[in-house]
């Protein structure tokens, strides 16, 4: 594993996003937002487009998770859905690949297995993480040799849509653990300092931060409903 992955061990990683209907859709802001994150300790971004990565790298040198998010008419599959995602990532060389690890199939009915099986053809030194919503989505993706295990899509796919994360202590993190020969990436509804701090105890090989420290419109919204 590259030195700067390794790095990650125990840490946290921070998520700067904005699509484009949210107010920080920027490039540029993303780049400052991954500064102030890196400021406040972050060891890793997970970031979103080739644009925004490129942007990014020019003002921290932390490794990151890229993703393209992308939406194909009758598709559920919009996380790095596609091998034309894959290639405009490889062009700015994010540290991790993370993709869609769910069972749907991705556009033009390709499975998990064969858009893998094709990346890691084309690229076979890259790292990629598979974004799962459930154990047997992440022991099948252990299975085909994603080099992390990731919990990011728990809660926000059909099949998981009564799972949250943090139940029974985290309950389905430490199935996970216990059956994956891959290191886990705990993300995915992580958002107190507290639940961060547990997955790490549990055994996660890092944990990934979003919405709570990079989406002030949300976190905003917390505060403003529950004075209502």
């Amino acid at each position: 594993m590259d030195r700067r992955v390794e790095g990650l061990k125990g840490k946290l990683v921070v998520s700067c996003q904005a699509l484009p209907h949210e107010p920080l859709h920027s490039s540029f802001i993303m780049g400052r937002m991954a500064f102030a994150a890196k400021e406040g300790g972050a060891c890793g971004i997970r970031a979103n487009t080739k644009e925004d990565i490129k942007e990014i790298q020019s003002q921290v040198d932390l490794p990151i998770i890229g993703i393209v998010k992308r939406d194909y008419e009758g598709c559920k599959v919009y996380i790095t859905p596609t091998m034309k995602e894959i290639d405009e990532l490889m062009e700015v060389k994010p540290e991790i690949i993370a993709m869609d690890a769910t069972i749907s199939l991705r556009p033009g009915g390709k499975t998990l297995d064969e858009l893998f099986r094709e990346a890691k053809e084309k690229y076979p030194e890259q790292l990629f993480m598979a974004d799962c919503s459930t154990i047997e989505e992440a022991l099948h993706a252990d299975e085909l040799g994603f080099d992390f295990i990731g919990t990011t899509m728990v809660g926000y796919t059909e099949q998981s849509a009564q799972l949250k994360i943090e139940n029974n202590d985290f309950e389905i993190i430490r199935e996970i653990l216990s059956k994956v020969k891959h290191p886990v990436i705990a993300e995915g509804n992580i958002n107190t300092p507290e639940k961060a701090k547990r997955v790490i105890e549990l055994g996660c090989f890092s944990v990934v931060v979003g919405s709570i420290i990079t989406r002030p419109q949300l976190i905003t919204k917390a505060f403003a409903d529950i004075l209502a």
